[in-house]
């Protein structure tokens, strides 16, 4: 949304109601919507939360620690790539039927990986559910912009950042009694009834009408086919770059030029699609470019580090999978509670730009502090570094988005809001792989260097309750690996998120709007969020 639309609709504007409804029903409306996508985004973070906890059990059965870090990169890979085609999709076609399809293919991998018996099949089975569920972050976030003000925009953004605290309170003490209970195969089966009821809310309570047209819908299929293709290689080569690949191999050179191409092809395709999916006049605007790397920058750090964290506090502090969980807890109780200030001081002042600034910045000393990490280190004293993490995401996640929308036109919300993701996204790829790719052959050579001769220890089949087994001298050996595998990861990242704040001193303070576009008649071709 543009400044100028900010300023035209004034602070003494009220939000958007259906016409010819009491506000007061159609603010109780409004919230059983939000119930409902709260509920579809749940679906898809959740799953996350509770494998990350039972990951570790997981590829040790299935003899796959080497894979490890595919697990998850398959996932944000697929939902990575549907995010911009969601995004336009939902612009040209509505809301509503983009949003039960990713729910159903969700559901679908799920299945899949419910039945897998080797790594190859669940790697593939977390390729389609985040080809379903890569998409839902964006819709919600769009059906916001739809139906509320920019300026009353935070406390919405904020109950989806409490789903995110939700799924990391409940993700890993789930997924721990899961994997120390019935197994980790319901990390999966727990999906279908979620998903099932997310799919019958949304159905009941969100309207679909189809934006009105002049011409017929146009998909843009060379710009996805040659973003597919750009974004594949570059995740390829990060992963396998220094580790299955030698980066001056002709293979990892061959991955570094196709990225390259297919970026340059994908932006001569845009210039002249009739529906880019992602349109470039968006990155004319400094804000909205501004955020959108900062954002990308930020989750090269942030989600490199949280993918992790659990598997360490696991094999390197010796705890289980279920007290791993609940230590992740003090993480979650600083997001909450940054997320939700956050939201309640851009309400009541309308200014975006110093609260992001200031939680990049709490980001960079979390990370300073993570990295000093020992297997001895006291429980209360780590958990004090994750709540100072927790602080620092939640003063800027949310807010950026708010940052991003209004800076788009009204009628490009939805492939603004997903442009945005998709670069979280890429950052949050780009983060997964290099931490896991610097993890896995750091954690290889030290487990070969350290474990003594004839300890008869499988590095690849190695589990938090193997670990727990093993003599005291070897369990410390595997410890001391991990530790050391990881920290130093951690302190690279500091200047990577510092850079992110760099880049967010470029973003101007630009008014919020106080009116939805669909409350003053700006957005004819709006696709179609009704409350019943």
């Amino acid at each position: 949304m543009s400044a100028e639309t900010g300023e035209r609709t004034g602070a003494g504007a009220t939000a958007a109601v259906p016409a010819g409804a009491h506000p007061s029903a159609s603010r109780a409306r409004l919230w059983l919507l939000f119930t409902a996508l709260a509920l579809a985004l749940l679906l898809s973070e959740l799953d996350q939360t509770v494998f990350a906890t039972a990951l570790p059990t997981v590829v040790g059965e299935l003899s796959g620690v080497q894979d490890m870090l595919w697990v998850g990169t398959a996932y944000m890979l697929a939902g990575t790539l549907a995010l911009p085609v969601y995004g336009k999709l939902s612009d040209l076609l509505g809301r509503k039927p983009v949003l039960i399809t990713g729910m159903l293919v969700f559901v679908a991998g799920s299945v899949l990986g419910g039945l897998s018996t080797d790594m190859g099949t669940l790697i593939a089975a977390r390729a389609v559910q985040g080809l379903g569920g890569g998409g839902l972050i964006v819709l919600v976030q769009s059906v916001v912009a739809d139906t509320v003000p920019a300026r009353d925009r935070a406390p919405y953004l904020s109950a989806i950042g409490a789903v995110f605290a939700l799924s990391a309170v409940a993700g890993p003490v789930v997924g721990g009694w899961l994997t120390e209970g019935v197994g980790w195969r319901w990390a999966f089966w727990v999906n279908l009834p979620l998903g099932g009821l997310a799919v019958l809310a949304v159905a009941v309570l969100l309207r679909h009408e189809p934006p009105r047209r002049d011409q017929p819908v146009q998909l843009d299929v060379a710009g996805t086919t040659t973003l597919a293709v750009a974004v594949t290689a570059l995740v390829l080569l990060v992963s396998w770059g220094g580790t299955r690949l030698p980066w001056a191999s002709p293979a990892a050179l061959g991955l570094a030029a196709l990225t390259v191409a297919a970026t340059g092809v994908f932006v001569l395709v845009e210039r002249r699609a009739a529906e880019p999916v992602i349109p470039l006049g968006l990155f004319a605007d400094r804000t909205f470019t501004a955020a959108v790397l900062a954002g990308l920058v930020m989750a090269v750090a942030m989600f490199g580090t949280l993918g992790y964290l659990p598997t360490y506090l696991q094999m390197a502090a010796g705890l289980g999978p279920t007290a791993a969980g609940m230590a992740m807890l003090t993480l979650v109780a600083g997001l909450a509670l940054a997320t939700v200030g956050a939201a309640q001081l851009v309400r009541r002042t309308g200014r975006t730009k110093l609260l992001p600034l200031v939680g990049t910045v709490a980001v960079a000393a979390a990370l300073g502090l993570l990295a000093t990490l020992t297997p001895g280190t006291p429980l209360p004293l780590a958990g004090s570094y994750l709540l100072l993490l927790g602080l620092g995401i939640g003063c800027a996640w949310e807010v950026l988005v708010v940052v991003v929308q209004n800076t788009a036109p009204d009628a490009a919300v939805g492939t603004a809001t997903a442009t945005n993701s998709f670069f979280r996204e890429i950052g949050v790829c780009l983060g997964s792989a290099l931490v896991g790719a610097l993890f896995t052959a750091r954690l290889g050579a030290l487990l070969a260097d350290r474990l003594p001769a004839g300890a008869g220890v499988d590095a690849d089949s190695l589990t938090p309750a193997l670990a727990d087994g093993l003599p005291p001298a070897v369990r410390a050996a595997v410890a001391g690996a991990y530790n050391d595998a990881l920290t130093p990861v951690f302190a690279l990242l500091v200047p990577v998120v510092l850079a992110s704040t760099v880049l967010l001193l470029l973003v101007r303070e630009v008014p919020l709007a106080t009116t939805a576009p669909d409350a003053v008649g700006e957005r004819d071709d709006l696709p179609g969020q009704r409350l019943e």
